[in-house]
């Protein structure tokens, strides 16, 4: 059964250098809390994976935090580049980044193979494509029944999958609903995996479109309200427009970047948590 922890805990218990690191979400419900957490705690060396690298990817990249990206598209949506990324791969600031790029659907079924436990998925999406011949991951394979010749990719199993949701019961099921991207792929294909939510109740009420991921397939689960911001989570909050066209300018200068990182992530840590402390005094007194 899944433990129910704190957002630093999950990370620091979950979350190791070296290690390969899915942060799933399409659009919403992507886990910037987490990943902000991850930053915090100063982890090295990991290997990024994620359909569309975003601007959570853009931080970590540029916190020194990845040494190779796994992808299908990146970019600030509706905005343009993602410059910490592009900074890193171009200058190798602050730490050089290795790249693996795939198409949608072959990160699709890359997790699907590794959900359900088989070695690689086949499919005809990357014929034609440049893709083929950049990418070392990407193999032709001959149909043995047909003679026709597709693309192989190997299963994707990350160490840790790191999501965000709209609710968990007490016993760690985890509800989502709304765009679910491959939120239940990375889970089910990753050795362990971190579900941050918006709020944990007594008992999953029916939802329509809802998918559960039981208990026994979730590690832990960290309470994280408005963890999904500056994305949003349906039914509990909207997508900060303004944040995405906001993080070009900082992203696109290293010192404003860094001065973001030490208000936004590091400060801000700290206000919280003192805030938290003082709560926890006037309750005790």
């Amino acid at each position: 059964m899944a433990r129910i922890v704190s957002l630093a805990q999950g990370v620091a218990e979950l979350v190791h250098d070296g290690d390969t690191v899915a942060m799933e979400g399409f659009t919403h419900l992507i886990p910037f809390a987490a990943g902000h957490e991850v930053i915090r705690q100063g982890r090295r060396d990991l290997t990024l994976v994620r359909m569309t690298p975003d601007v959570i990817y853009d931080q970590l990249i540029g916190a020194g935090c990845a040494r190779k990206l796994v992808f299908s598209w990146g970019g600030n949506p509706g905005v343009g580049s993602l410059h910490r990324f592009r900074d890193a791969v171009g200058n190798g600031w602050p730490v050089p980044l290795e790249i693996e790029e795939h198409s949608h659907a072959g990160m699709a079924n890359r997790y699907v193979a590794g959900a359900s436990g088989l070695p690689f998925a086949v499919l005809r999406g990357y014929v034609g494509t440049d893709l083929v011949s950049a990418t070392a991951n990407i193999r032709p394979i001959t149909c043995p029944f047909t003679g026709e010749v597709l693309t192989a990719v190997p299963a994707l199993r990350p160490d840790v999958a790191i999501v965000h949701a709209q609710r968990s019961d007490r016993a760690g099921n985890v509800q989502i609903w709304g765009i679910t991207g491959v939120q239940k792929e990375a889970v089910l294909a990753s050795a362990r995996s971190l579900v941050t939510v918006e709020e944990i109740v007594d008992e999953l009420p029916p939802q329509p479109g809802a998918i559960v991921l039981p208990s026994w397939a979730v590690t832990l689960v960290a309470p994280a309200p408005g963890g999904s911001h500056p994305s949003y989570s349906h039914g509990f909050s909207v997508r900060d427009n303004d944040y995405y066209v906001a993080w070009d300018a900082i992203s696109r200068d290293r010192e404003a970047f860094r001065q973001w990182l030490d208000a936004e992530v590091f400060d801000r840590a700290e206000r919280t948590a003192g805030a938290s402390d003082a709560t926890t005094s006037e309750v005790g007194a």
